[in-house]
């Protein structure tokens, strides 16, 4: 399979387009989000070559942190990326990790409200459908380099990896299921759930649950794709991306009950006042009548 499209002495690397188309859907996504809002749409076009910079950093330093076990066995390790930069940096040949690439783009925006003085939590909601948006298009880069697939199968939507591709163990397996068309389909499904969310639920919102919801849905979807995928990347043996995509789901879904509290467990209109009210009804005089 071609890499890209050369011209003259460059090459356009198919990878590198994949993920440029996802940002652009995303950003015009956003714009037409900020707009409905009726807010400055200009604001996502001011801080996009921000947070997808930060992006871009954070997918690669979670890739160089984490990298898969196939990648550990030929000696690509944390270390080799440290002393080799010129390999640390080439990202058209993929390894870009989700986790990086969200906190890092959020790092670059919360950078940018706070010199802007404009609400974070606003504008991160207004780019979450866009940001779901942009891994479904995104994924399919994966599909160029032959990479992000799991286990073998032989269902009907299996893909074939090139023997080069395959992991030493599974030469002679050509189907796999395809975990990033999993992922892109997903991530489509979750784009219009945030958008059904901010549409339909606007009322009950507060600002960020957009984000938090995201910070749901994703890693629950992810963490169950986990236990697909035969390249995990393992840190002290254990799965670095599921164990991680665990915990912030956790921590996301605790934050949304604990920010709408008061809405989901409701004071009690027939709650008996405390011993102290009582003692205070009694000191005034005042009695029941019947």
């Amino acid at each position: 399979m071609a890499e890209g499209i050369r011209i003259g002495p460059l090459t356009l690397n198919y990878y590198g387009m994949i993920i440029m188309a996802g940002v652009i859907a995303a950003a015009v996504l956003s714009h037409y989000e900020a707009k409905r809002r009726e807010l400055n749409a200009d604001i996502i076009w001011d801080c996009l070559p921000w947070v997808v910079l930060g992006g871009v950093i954070g997918a690669r330093i979670w890739h160089i942190l984490t990298p898969p076990a196939s990648m550990v066995e030929q000696g690509v390790t944390t270390w080799y990326y440290l002393t080799h930069p010129l390999d640390a940096i080439a990202i058209w040949r993929g390894g870009l990790g989700i986790p990086g690439a969200v906190a890092g783009g959020a790092l670059a925006l919360y950078l940018y409200t706070r010199k802007h003085e404009i609400s974070f939590l606003l504008w991160v909601d207004i780019i979450a459908p866009g940001l779901a948006l942009a891994q479904a298009i995104g994924r399919w880069g994966n599909f160029i380099n032959q990479e992000v697939y799991g286990r073998p199968s032989n269902l009907p939507w299996a893909i074939t990896i090139d023997p080069r591709y395959r992991l030493p163990e599974y030469r002679d397996i050509a189907t796999y299921h395809p975990l990033f068309l999993y992922e892109s389909i997903f991530n489509l499904l979750n784009m219009g759930f945030l958008l059904w969310l901010t549409r339909k639920m606007a009322h009950k919102l507060k600002q960020g649950d957009v984000f938090l919801s995201y910070l749901v849905t994703y890693p629950i979807f992810r963490f169950f794709l986990e236990f697909l995928r035969l390249d995990a990347s393992l840190v002290g043996g254990v799965n670095a991306n599921q164990t991680l995509m665990l915990l912030i789901a956790m921590a996301a879904a605790g934050l949304i009950v604990w920010r709408h509290r008061e809405t989901i467990f409701p004071r009690q209109a027939n709650e008996k006042p405390k011993h102290k009210d009582i003692e205070n009804l009694e000191g005034t005089g005042e009695k029941n009548e019947e």
